[in-house]
């Protein structure tokens, strides 16, 4: 029986998780679950000076917040560094690695020979098979992996296909730091086999980079897991994703209210495909993912996409999941400082009974929540420019024949509130729009809304006929707006 397979998810803190760290997490992760595995999360903090504490809750929060929960303990691989020097020493004591004493002049001056005659920089062995009783003094030694020089090193990649490298074009790389730290690629290396990874699925620019480990592999005798290198996402122009792409942290998607369901279903169709499909629900995710319909081509980034994808998860969801999403949301959401705090129950109502209108106009949580704004805008309302223009075209006189109608009314329904509206327009030989504009207006401080007469029946009577009397009053004579008891 096959060993289960066990993914990790490994990024840097030295910022927020980013879109492209968020697909591969988002690839790790099906990949275990189609197989009934596991996804470990390792944070690579060895760079000390660049790593915060900041970037690493960031990261766990983005994970989260998309669902991709991981297995078992956060790894620090700064915590395992007595780990990473005793496999360096083991690899010197058998003979396989060599302490290096070439100085960062010598360095420097083989780098430069080697632009001079257009090779590659690389450190050219000097040290590979001197004694160390030939050490200069004063010199503290890097330890060097002996790498095969004669060969190929070849890696069957899961989406790349095989690729080689001529070992003659692959230097002895350095495991252990003149400090005593361990770099990168030793550590990854060694992270990995203890944590019994069987498959690593990370971006393509990690290429050259699995060369090398392959060697660390072949050096400590370890099978090595199997890879698979996916292309990195670029910008609908084909350049590099930068942050006028979308090249932004997960948290920034957040803020611009995108769901994270929406957005798992569009990470995962970048690169990936089932037939033409575009929606699939997190089961189908794990039941139809592979690697094997991973493309080698990068994939590109399309917010016009994403909004729309965005909009048809909101038009999908349950209204009171939408509204329970609006208000978890509402912490992080752009402009977070101008919004309520959270709903109370009669706004939590008002939301539920307002939603199928709200939600068909939205494709960001941002947006659904500026459609609601009138049902918790405080009054006399301000009114945006094109409202203004309603009101003051005449629209106020409607306002006025409306009023007494209304406050008539028994019962105080959509239905109620349109039969009086149309009846109101049957007498006075007017169009309808130019009765449910200006009614808007009052009523939104907008000349968009969901239906109106809904928005009559989601406001309720006291409000509807205190923010038309607003607009039928007018400015008082000091230029303000009567108080909400006036």
């Amino acid at each position: 029986m096959a060993d289960a397979v066990v993914t990790r998810f490994a990024p840097s803190p030295t910022g927020f998780l980013h879109i492209g760290g968020a697909r591969t997490a988002l690839f790790n992760w099906l990949y275990a679950r189609h197989a009934g595995g596991k996804m470990l999360l390792r944070i690579e903090d060895t760079d000390r000076e660049r790593s915060t504490d900041a970037a690493i809750a960031a990261i766990l929060d983005g994970l989260s917040w998309l669902g991709l929960e991981w297995d078992g303990e956060v790894i620090y691989q700064f915590t395992r560094a007595d780990r990473h020097r005793e496999v360096a020493e083991s690899l010197l004591a058998a003979g396989h690695a060599y302490r290096c004493y070439a100085t960062p002049a010598e360095l420097d001056a083989m780098r430069e020979a080697a632009r001079a005659e257009g090779r590659p920089p690389r450190y050219d062995g000097r040290w590979r098979d001197r004694s160390p009783s030939e050490a200069p003094a004063g010199v503290k030694p890097v330890i060097r992996l002996k790498a095969p020089r004669e060969g190929e090193t070849v890696l069957d990649d899961k989406v790349q296909g095989q690729v080689r490298w001529p070992n003659k074009d692959l230097d002895d790389l350095v495991l252990l730091r003149s400090d005593g730290t361990p770099t990168y690629m030793l550590a990854v290396v060694v992270d990995d086999h203890d944590m019994g990874v069987t498959d690593i699925i990370r971006g393509d620019d990690h290429l050259t980079n699995a060369a090398r480990q392959l060697h660390i592999y072949q050096a400590l005798g370890w099978e090595a897991p199997a890879m698979a290198h996916i292309p990195l996402i670029h910008g609908p122009d084909g350049a590099k994703l930068s942050k006028r792409h979308g090249a932004l942290g997960v948290d920034a998607y957040r803020a611009m209210g995108y769901m994270p369901q929406a957005l798992r279903n569009y990470l995962v169709r970048l690169g990936w495909s089932h037939g033409d499909r575009e929606f699939f629900s997190t089961q189908e995710m794990i039941e139809h993912f592979d690697l094997a319909r991973v493309g080698r081509s990068p994939a590109r980034f399309d917010f016009a996409k994403l909004e729309s994808m965005n909009g048809h998860y909101i038009r999908a969801s349950r209204d009171p999941d939408l509204v329970a999403a609006l208000e978890a949301t509402l912490p992080y959401l752009a402009g977070a400082e101008r919004l309520p705090r959270g709903f109370d129950p009669p706004l939590r109502d008002k939301l539920l009974a307002a939603m199928p209108g709200l939600k068909e106009r939205a494709k960001t949580l941002v947006e659904l929540l500026d459609g609601a704004a009138f049902l918790f805008a405080t009054r006399p309302l301000e009114l945006d420019a094109r409202a203004q223009g309603l009101l003051d075209a005449g629209g106020r006189a409607h306002l006025e024949g409306l009023l007494p109608r209304f406050a008539a009314l028994s019962a105080w329904t959509a239905t109620g509130t349109e039969a009086t509206v149309r009846d109101y327009v049957g007498e006075t030989k007017v169009k309808l729009g130019e009765v449910a504009q200006p009614l808007r207006a009052a009523l939104t401080g907008r000349a968009t809304s969901p239906g109106i007469f809904d928005v009559l029946e989601v406001l309720g009577r006291d409000e509807s006929l205190a923010r038309m009397q607003d607009q039928v009053s007018g400015p008082t004579a000091s230029g303000e707006r009567p108080s909400p008891s006036a």
